[in-house]
């Protein structure tokens, strides 16, 4: 049984794209997590309008949705500011993680669905966040941790955040989603089933309950408490029929 929040959720979604058809504007979500995305696709073909996700750079994971009316007028573009931090004084800087900046946000008092993904690499940080409160973070987050920063607003035009991978590569009885998840987490397929009905596994955001998926090259699989994971397909077989894959893993 869905809880009330996730039906609300999808009404809102519901509602968005109604107010966009009939105002004949673009209307935007907030930043939403793979759940909330999931929710998202289980409700997609009642949405009156197009819909086009983005979190402001390749691949992000967190994303809002846009709602585009067959009708418009004007040209748009996803109200979504990349922040670019770095230390004030880099030889006395710490060593911060996702956690920290996060942290020194929220203490700020902004929602967490004002922010979308943070990006360290590793003494600049980056902040992709709503448009309407990109200001405010600029003028309030001075500090992180002890690590006194400074920010601006990154130009996103010249703005190349680089993907880092490792390569898992392996072999398994087939390309069904039960084995590749067994071969990405280290457990026993029995313990990867129980993953996949916990509704923990999502695949292209979405969750995927029936370990009988036939995982395809391309799909991006995420598990709770493991990461984020792209499936690039298999390369042959053994001469005892396994498959071989390979699977690159964000890091």
């Amino acid at each position: 049984m869905e809880h009330q929040d996730e039906l609300l959720l999808k009404k809102r979604f519901i509602d968005l794209s109604r107010s966009a058809n009939r105002k004949n504007i673009v209307t935007f979500s907030n930043f939403l997590n793979l759940n909330e995305l999931n929710l998202f696709h289980q409700v997609k073909a009642d949405m009156e309008t197009a819909c086009q996700l983005s979190g402001g750079y390749e691949n992000a994971e967190r994303q809002m949705i846009a709602f585009i009316p067959d009708a418009l007028y004007y040209d748009w573009d996803f109200p979504i500011v990349c922040l670019h931090f770095t230390p004030a004084y880099p030889k006395y800087a710490e060593e911060l993680t996702h956690r920290d900046v996060l942290g020194a946000l929220m203490n700020l008092g902004i929602e967490r669905a004002k922010i979308g993904d943070i990006r360290l690499d590793p003494t600049d940080y980056y902040v992709f966040a709503s448009e309407s409160i990109s200001d405010y973070i600029l003028d309030s987050l001075a500090q992180i941790r002890h690590t006194i920063i400074r920010g601006e607003v990154a130009d996103t035009a010249s703005l190349h955040i680089e993907q880092k991978y490792s390569i898992l590569e392996g072999v398994v009885a087939s390309d069904r989603l039960d084995n590749v998840i067994a071969f990405i987490t280290k457990r026993s397929r029995s313990q990867s089933v129980l993953l996949i009905q916990s509704q923990k596994v999502f695949v292209n955001e979405r969750i995927v309950s029936s370990n009988a998926y036939d995982c395809k090259s391309g799909d991006v699989i995420s598990i709770r408490g493991f990461g984020k994971f792209i499936y690039e397909g298999s390369s042959g077989e053994t001469r005892k029929g396994r498959t071989k894959i390979t699977v690159k893993k964000y890091i």
